[in-house]
């Protein structure tokens, strides 16, 4: 009883040293991917780049104020020469015309269109912040993902080591009965060929653990470092339901929404196209001032200054009367791209339900496989503890016991690949579902 109860612990806590480690929670390792992953910032700088326009739309429809001023010296050589014969000659003739006005331009109608503009401009501007919702959320299932792999391979880690152990004791056993006589060298020899296969494997192990570590410090943008541990359960959401899910996803999940949105773009531009047939009427007006100073005139009868003023006003109309119907080949164009993002938006509603659908039946599956994995890991524990115990009495072989370590080995497989999956599949239907980030 003793030595299965010292046996128990060795398998239990295995053999590797304890290092002490920051420990980060997932919620940790999101913010940070979340403050700095490059795919996000890029996504938010396009978005501000939309939201820019935002702030200006209104300003559209007012009125251009402009200004203008000039100012010319001229020093010409003039000769006149009149019908009565007369000639008059004066050179470096010098004058100075000096002008400026002040205008007003006000488009007052235009069939809408920078009504229509200003709407287009808006709906952009959310579409930019569906795109960043998106790639929030495909960034925050990639985290779950590579967080929860972490967790696997250590996992898997431990299980190779406490296999460790059992070999390690295989050894010692083998070499005793060996030097007792009661042994053979093959047996010895197999036990530390298998004892070396597994230290290979945990280096093997090891190396995929830093491996991944490296990935999630990769998507947050090198913020993390690799000297940190993680949380080694892995919990699960048991209030899932499909049929609420499903009947709400047009409503949740961020690809749909973005492609319902462009739907609308496309509509307000075909709109756009239909008020260019319609009449434009502007508001104009301006008032001018000018200034002419002659130093010397070769005509008695020219002013030696002159100056005007004044103010004016007035409406244009632009009435479209014949453009070679290239409106109307722009509102085609506009139409048929309508009809095909509608049928992308049916296509991408198909294969998402057919995803989610797929995603929720493996979560179930993985979550049944999970219990019974459960079950036979701790038939294979206790399989092991009796193959060892007949081995160590001799009333066994060393086959026996390490067809019961490659039991406990597979079961161990078979276990964490459950667990692991259950959690892809799991972050699978919220991503579809669009409810990993709020």
């Amino acid at each position: 009883m003793r030595r299965f109860l010292f046996l128990f612990i060795v398998l239990a806590f295995g053999v590797s040293p304890v290092f002490s480690q920051k420990v980060l929670t997932l919620e940790e390792a999101t913010a940070a991917v979340l403050s700095k992953n490059y795919g996000i910032l890029l996504a938010k700088n396009d978005s501000v780049a939309n939201a820019l326009d935002v702030n200006y739309v209104d300003w559209a429809m007012a009125p251009r104020v402009n200004a203008t001023l000039g100012a010319v010296r001229n020093n010409n050589d003039q000769r006149q020469e009149f019908s009565d014969g007369t000639v008059r000659e004066r050179d470096n003739v010098k004058s100075t015309n000096l002008t400026g006005s002040v205008g007003l331009n006000w488009l007052l109608f235009d069939g809408k269109r920078m009504f229509i503009a200003k709407e287009r401009t808006l709906e952009i501007a959310r579409t930019g912040e569906l795109v960043v919702k998106a790639q929030v959320v495909n960034t925050v299932a990639e985290v779950r993902n590579v967080y929860f792999n972490i967790v696997r391979q250590k996992q898997q880690l431990k299980a190779i080591e406490e296999q460790m152990s059992v070999s390690e004791e295989r050894v010692k056993v083998a070499d005793r009965k060996l030097s007792t006589g009661l042994g053979s060298k093959p047996e010895l020899l197999q036990a530390k060929v298998d004892l070396n296969a597994q230290k290979a494997r945990q280096l093997q192990q090891q190396t995929a653990i830093a491996q991944q570590k490296e990935l999630l410090d990769q998507l947050a943008g090198g913020q993390l470092g690799t000297d940190f541990d993680v949380v080694e359960g892995i919990q699960f959401d048991n209030n899932l339901n499909i049929n609420e899910i499903t009947q709400n996803i047009a409503s949740t999940n961020p690809s749909l929404l973005l492609a319902q949105r462009n739907i609308g773009i496309a509509q307000l531009t075909l709109r756009e196209h239909e008020a260019s047939r319609y009449p434009t009427l502007s508001f104009s007006s301006a008032y001018n001032l000018g200034l002419t100073d002659n130093k010397t005139v070769v005509n008695p009868f020219q002013p030696l200054t002159s100056g005007s003023k004044g103010f004016n006003y007035g409406l244009t109309a632009n009435i479209p009367i014949l453009n070679f119907r290239q409106e109307r080949r722009n509102m085609e164009a506009t139409k048929i791209s309508i009809e095909g993002l509608q049928l992308s938006l049916k296509d991408q509603q198909t294969a998402i339900g057919t995803g989610l659908r797929n995603a929720f039946r493996a979560f179930e599956y993985q979550l049944q496989a999970l219990k019974l994995e459960e079950e036979n890991i701790e038939l294979a524990k206790e399989n092991v503890v009796i193959a060892l115990e007949r081995f160590k009495q001799g009333v066994s072989t060393y086959l026996e016991l390490r067809e019961a370590q490659k039991s406990l080995e597979d079961a161990y497989d078979r276990l964490i690949a459950a667990r692991y999956n259950a959690k892809v599949a799991e972050t699978e239907v919220l991503r579809l579902k669009g409810d990993l980030v709020r």
